[in-house]
């Protein structure tokens, strides 16, 4: 067992929803991506309920949107973890950067399919 381990069945569990809502407040005030997906959220969540959509289609609409908003808060993790280690220019730091702004492009690709796949005739 880690000895970097805290604490044990409830405190354990109140503890780590503390992280994540620290966690949710540094995105959200340090990272503008993150604010522009919640307000994208905003908008698209409940626009899903004045679409004549079965429960199921509304449920993907509104998990692949969530799915967006993870997969930003993971880059932005990658993002921080890279700079932590150096700001210098090295060419892994790069690759490991693009690579959680790949998975965010390829995110927001897939509300845009599945939108349009549930959505259009």
């Amino acid at each position: 067992m880690s000895p970097f381990k805290g604490q044990t069945g409830l405190k354990r569990i109140l503890n780590a929803g503390g992280y994540s809502m620290a966690g949710l407040r540094a995105a959200f005030t340090g990272e503008a991506a993150f604010r522009q997906l919640v307000l994208l959220n905003v908008v698209l969540i409940p626009l899903t309920f004045f679409f004549s959509v079965s429960r199921g289609e509304r449920a993907l609409m509104i998990a692949v949107c969530l799915l967006a908003l993870i997969v930003e808060l993971l880059n932005s993790a990658i993002e921080a973890a890279i700079d932590r280690i150096s700001l210098d220019l090295h060419p892994l730091s790069k690759d490991a950067k693009d690579m959680g702004s790949a998975a965010q492009f390829v995110a927001l690709s897939l509300i845009a399919c599945v939108w349009a796949v549930i959505l259009l005739p």
